[in-house]
C-alpha cells in the first residue's frame, strides 16, 4: 500500500483513475435516483441515493491526492517508479 503513495507518478495515476470512478459513480447515481426513479425498485433508488453520496466523496479525495502527488513531484523531468 506504502508503494502507491512513495512515487509521485503513481498516486496521480492513481487519483485520475479515482477521479474517473467517482464522476461515474456520481452520475450513474443521478441517473438511477432522479431520472430512472419510476422504474427501480425502493432498493436500487436507495442505492443510487448512496451513489450521489459516495461518488462525489471519491472527487473530492482523489482531487486531495492529485493535488498533494503534484506538489510532491520533482521540478525536472527524472524518471520515477511508473514503468
Amino acid at each position: 500500500m506504502l508503494s502507491l503513495f512513495s512515487c509521485p507518478q503513481r498516486a496521480l495515476q492513481l487519483a485520475q483513475h479515482m477521479l474517473w470512478a467517482g464522476l461515474v459513480l456520481l452520475i450513474s447515481g443521478v441517473l438511477g435516483a432522479y431520472v430512472l426513479a419510476a422504474h427501480l425498485s425502493i432498493g436500487s433508488q436507495v442505492a443510487a441515493h448512496s451513489l450521489t453520496i459516495v461518488g462525489p466523496a471519491l472527487l473530492k479525495l482523489s482531487y486531495v491526492l492529485r493535488l498533494a502527488a503534484q506538489q510532491h513531484m520533482p521540478k525536472q523531468s527524472m524518471p520515477c517508479c511508473v514503468a
